[in-house]
């Protein structure tokens, strides 16, 4: 997810590919459900996680962050500016 994408979003996560192994802990964690394992194998030979969220459910909890035995997933969130205005 490019920087301008992270911006058009209130919340949400990036998975680092080169890191994530596919052990699906992030996929249990996530309340909402937003995380699957893709069909495409990686350049380490595994398959990673991808963050799916057409709707912009994410919270930006961190739950799935937390359980990443990895340290392959960002959580951000869009700070607002004083006032209430993004």
């Amino acid at each position: 997810m490019s920087n301008s994408e992270k911006k058009e979003r209130r919340a949400g996560i990036v998975i680092n590919e080169d890191y994530c192994k596919g052990c699906g802990l992030c996929l249990s964690a996530c309340p909402q459900h937003l995380i699957k394992i893709e069909e495409s194998v990686s350049a380490k030979g595994y398959y990673p996680a991808a963050f799916v969220d057409p709707e912009a459910k994410c919270t930006a909890c961190a739950l799935c962050a937390r359980m990443c035995p990895d340290v392959a997933i960002e959580v951000f969130k869009a700070k607002n500016k004083v006032g209430g205005n993004e």
